[in-house]
C-alpha cells in the first residue's frame, strides 16, 4: 500500500504569503491616516469645551478673551494626548460681533502622527444672523493633507 503524503507544496505556501504582503501593504498605509484622523478630533474636543465661555465672554464685554480671562484658563491646561496648548485671541468686530479666535496646536512630531506634528487648527467664531458658527479653518500652508482632516475643516 502507498502511503500519500500530505501537506501544502511550496508553490501553495508562496501564494499566501504574497497575497498576506499585499493585503498589509494596502492596510497598514490605510490604518495610519485613520489614525491620524483620530489624533486630529482631539483639536475639536478641546475648542468645544472652550467655546461657550468665549461666546458668554464676548457677548458681555464685546471683545474676544485672552488666555486666563473669562473662565479661560491658561494655554497649556488644555493640553492633552496629542494637543500641546490652546490659545484664544482674535478681534471683535462690533459690526458683526464675531472674529474670536481659538488656535489649537498639536504636539511635534514623534508624540503625535508626522502629518499633525506642530501644526495647528485655527477655529474662528462667525456671527450668522444671530446664531454662532464657529468655522474650521487648517488651511493649505499648514502641510495638513484634506485626507486627515474632518470634513468641516477641508478647503478652509
Amino acid at each position: 500500500m502507498k502511503s500519500m503524503q500530505k501537506g501544502f507544496t511550496l508553490i501553495e505556501l508562496m501564494i499566501v504569503v504574497a497575497i498576506i504582503a499585499i493585503l498589509a501593504a494596502i492596510a497598514i498605509p490605510q490604518y495610519q491616516d485613520y489614525i491620524t484622523r483620530t489624533q486630529f478630533s482631539e483639536s475639536q474636543t478641546v475648542a468645544d469645551g472652550m467655546k461657550v465661555p468665549i461666546q458668554e465672554y464676548a457677548a458681555q464685554s464685546a471683545a474676544c478673551p485672552a488666555n486666563g480671562t473669562g473662565g479661560i484658563s491658561n494655554a497649556a491646561s488644555y493640553a492633552g494626548k496629542y494637543v500641546l496648548t490652546a490659545t484664544t485671541g482674535g478681534t471683535w468686530a462690533a459690526t458683526t460681533q464675531d472674529g474670536c479666535t481659538i488656535s489649537v496646536k498639536f504636539k511635534p512630531a514623534g508624540s503625535v502622527s508626522q502629518p499633525l506634528g506642530g501644526q495647528t487648527v485655527i477655529f474662528t467664531m462667525k456671527n450668522q444672523g444671530g446664531s454662532v458658527q464657529w468655522i474650521c479653518d487648517v488651511g493649505d500652508a499648514s502641510g495638513i493633507a484634506d485626507k486627515y482632516k474632518p470634513q468641516v475643516c477641508r478647503g478652509n
